[in-house]
This record gives C-alpha cells, sequence and structure tokens, in this order.
C-alpha cells in the first residue's frame, strides 16, 4: 500500500464491511458498536461500482435517514463536479482521472460536510458517506441527571467481562495477516470497578505492529505486544481495539489468545481471500456472508473463561511462492561456482568457448524473461509485490552472470545485445 491517505481508506474501508458483517449497519449503530458521525468522511474500495467511479451517501443521523435530491460537490483536482442525491440518497461520479486526488463536500442545514480526501482507483470504485447532524433527535441526559453535581461514586473491587458485541477480525493479504480485536469491556456495576487483577494481554508469539486504534478508551495503552487497560473501570462498556500483523508465507497460519476476562461470546469475521478456511474446536457455527461485493466468514462460538486461550488456524490463504526466489538463489551459487571452476581449470580454449556459449544463451534467456516481466509490469498485468521480487532475482542472476563472463575473456559480444544489456 502507497501512502498513509490510501493505507487508511483502505482499513476503515474494510472495517466499514466487516460492521455490514455483523448483523446490518443500523443494528450494529443502534447498539452503539460505531457512530454514524465515525464512518462519515471516509472512503472505501469497493468492486460493486464500475471502475474510477465514486457513489456518495448523504444521510442525516441515521443510516435510514437518507438526503434525496440534494446537490453533491466532488473535487477532483483543480474541478468541481456537482450531483444530486437519488432517491437512496446516493449521489455518483462517474469516468473520474485515475490517481487524481477527491474529496466530496456537501452543506447540509449550513453544516459543512467534507470527507477525507484519497486517490481515484484505476481498478475499483470507492463508496462514502457524509452525514449531517440530526437536529430534531433528542439530546441524552447530562451524566446523573438532576444530580449531576453529586461527587462520583468510589470505585469497588468486582470484575469485568468482555461483552458479547465484542469481535475477532482478520484479513489475510500475500505475506502476513492483519488482526483486529474489537473489545467491549463491560462493568455491570452501578459503580467504577477495580478487578482483583490488572487487565492485560499481550499479542500473540510472533505477532509484530501491535497498536491501539482510533476510538479506544484513553485507559488502554500498548507498549511493544502487551496491552493494558487501567481501572477501575466505569459503569458500561470500556471500548479497547488492538490490530496487529502475523507474518505468514506458507497459507497456514494458526493464532493463540489468552484475554484477561471472561469472553462472553466468541465472534470472528474473516475475509474470505482465494480459499481461505476458518477452523477452531471453540466455533459452533460459520457462514459465508456477503458485504458491498467482498466475501466475509462470520463464525461464532460459546463463552470462553478467563486465561482460556482462543484457538484459531486459517488455511488456504493466498501466499508468496519462494521457490523463484530460491531458485535465482540457487542459479546465482552455481553460476559463481562454475565461475571459479573455470578460473581454476587449465586453459583450454575450446572449453572455454563452449562454456562461454552456454552462459551466453542464459543471460539471453534471462533478458527476454525480464523484459517480459517489465512489459507485463507496464501493462498492469501482475502484482507489483510479486513483480518487485521477481525483477530483483532477476537482476541479481544477471549481475553474477555478466561477472563469470568478464572473468573469462573480453571478446566482443555478438552484434546488436549491448544495447539490450545496458
Amino acid at each position: 500500500m502507497t501512502g498513509g491517505i490510501q493505507s487508511r481508506w483502505i482499513r476503515r474501508g474494510f472495517f466499514l464491511c466487516v460492521l455490514g458483517v455483523l448483523g446490518g449497519e443500523s443494528a450494529l449503530l443502534r447498539a452503539q458498536m460505531i457512530d454514524p458521525k465515525q464512518m462519515s468522511g471516509i472512503p472505501r474500495p469497493v468492486n460493486d461500482l464500475p471502475s474510477r467511479a465514486v457513489s456518495v451517501r448523504l444521510i442525516r443521523g441515521d443510516l435510514s435517514n437518507n438526503i434525496t435530491g440534494f446537490p453533491v460537490d466532488l473535487h477532483v483536482g483543480s474541478k468541481t463536479l456537482t450531483v444530486k442525491t437519488d432517491e437512496t440518497g446516493r449521489a455518483q461520479f462517474d469516468d473520474l482521472p485515475v490517481g487524481a486526488t477527491a474529496k466530496a463536500i456537501a452543506v447540509v442545514d449550513g453544516e459543512r460536510l467534507e470527507s477525507e480526501e484519497f486517490p481515484i482507483p484505476a481498478n475499483s470504485g470507492i463508496r462514502l458517506m457524509l452525514v449531517a447532524t440530526d437536529k430534531t433527535a433528542p439530546k441524552a441526559p447530562a451524566p446523573g441527571g438532576k444530580g449531576a453535581d453529586v461527587a462520583p461514586a468510589a470505585p469497588v473491587a468486582g470484575q469485568v467481562s468482555i461483552g458479547g458485541q465484542s469481535r475477532i477480525i482478520i484479513e489475510p493479504g500475500d505475506e502476513a495477516v492483519q488482526v483486529y480485536y474489537l473489545l467491549d469491556v463491560m462493568n455491570s456495576a452501578r459503580a467504577p470497578v477495580n478487578p482483583p487483577a490488572a487487565f492485560t494481554f499481550d499479542a500473540p508469539t510472533g505477532a509484530v505492529g501491535t497498536t491501539l486504534l482510533e476510538g479506544s478508551s484513553p485507559k488502554a495503552s500498548v507498549n511493544g505486544t502487551h496491552v493494558r487497560v487501567q481501572g477501575p473501570f466505569a459503569p458500561g462498556r470500556t471500548l479497547v481495539q488492538v490490530a496487529y500483523e502475523m507474518p505468514s508465507d506458507s497459507g497456514a497460519l494458526q493464532i493463540t489468545q489468552r484475554l484477561p476476562a471472561r469472553l462472553d461470546q466468541l465472534a470472528v469475521v474473516v475475509k474470505r481471500v482465494g480459499d481461505t478456511r476458518l477452523s477452531s474446536a471453540q466455533l459452533e457455527k460459520q457462514q459465508e456472508m456477503t458485504a458491498e461485493g467482498e466475501v466475509f466468514i462470520a463464525a461464532t462460538g460459546g463463552p470462553i473463561p478467563a486465561g482460556q486461550p482462543v484457538v484459531l488456524t486459517l488455511e488456504g490463504m493466498p501466499h508468496h511462492n519462494t521457490a523463484p526466489r530460491w531458485a535465482a538463489l540457487s542459479l546465482a551459487i552455481a553460476i559463481i561456482a562454475i565461475g571459479a571452476w573455470a578460473a581454476t581449470r587449465p586453459q583450454d580454449r575450446a572449453a572455454r568457448a563452449v562454456e562461454r556459449k552456454r552462459l551466453l544463451a542464459r543471460r539471453e534467456k534471462l533478458l527476454g524473461e525480464l523484459v517480459r516481466l517489465e512489459t507485463d509490469h507496464r501493462a498492469g498485468r501482475g502484482q507489483a509485490a510479486r513483480y518487485a521480487a521477481r525483477r530483483e532475482e532477476l537482476v541479481s542472476a544477471l549481475e553474477h552472470l555478466y561477472g563469470a563472463l568478464d572473468s573469462d575473456d573480453t571478446s566482443p559480444e555478438p552484434a546488436g545485445r549491448a544495447g539490450v544489456a545496458a
């Protein structure tokens, strides 16, 4: 992924797809898993729109309250395009220039709504939502109501649990798996509680880049792979959102996680990429679901006691084949060995000529493969990560091969090849 803006909106877009899988956006929002305002202005790539298209949905307060027939501006580079929302509250912009920076803007009842800036992708569409404030909605009562000036209750000893709305979300990639924990730490008492043991846990062995996501409680912190939530816990829910990455180059991975409090219900969502499969003895049922053109595996199980490991196994994930890398390394070693051997053997001109001819033929083959690789890359075929790795392998092999040729003799090469080699 290139660029902070692009990586941020793709990651958030994945979360919005997952929220749809978890039982319907409206129900989740009413359950306070996420406020619509937190979704406002976040672009996400989708496959159910034409390439280079942007769809902007305009709502007031809630997902069920679409704003129709209203102008939405899309700033693309130095140009501004305007489209009115349809009966579903969406304004769609088509055939946008690839790579141009875009931003959606709407002014509703004097409130200016703006999206994040994002690049127009070449091979997908973009959906985003702008959420206006619903000024007719009842305001939430102040904490404590008429007794808000009463001193807060003193913390007491007590237990917390990890609520049933908590989720483990997994997104496989070519060489690593992104894992997200959305944890609702619940205190059902009327007063703040201090658990008998500190609320801490470590990300699984092998995890890298452990971090807190936006929206987590300020009481939560991360040090390396160690996550800590400082007590006391206020009545209600304390949101802790953790992300980390697990390297995987074999297409299979096992995640083992111990949590410091009882998990009321195990719920796992896996983005299905290729032939990805999820299994665990702790999962009772799972099914595939589709949200915004993406396929997810949604699985649930029973409660998990505090300290008992949650064990999840992933198989069939896409992964980068390391065979070409090892083949290129073996070839480079062979070329070096051949060069060393040729340097120590008797100076048999006929044998040297045969060997040089073989090396030249090998060079032509590698050059041809490199040209085909560059042609495919410029035409947009293949994956960028695999292109870079394979190109590095070919260049390294060619460097060793040229070294072997140079160590032989300095006779001129066949006409017309020097330009290609350069």
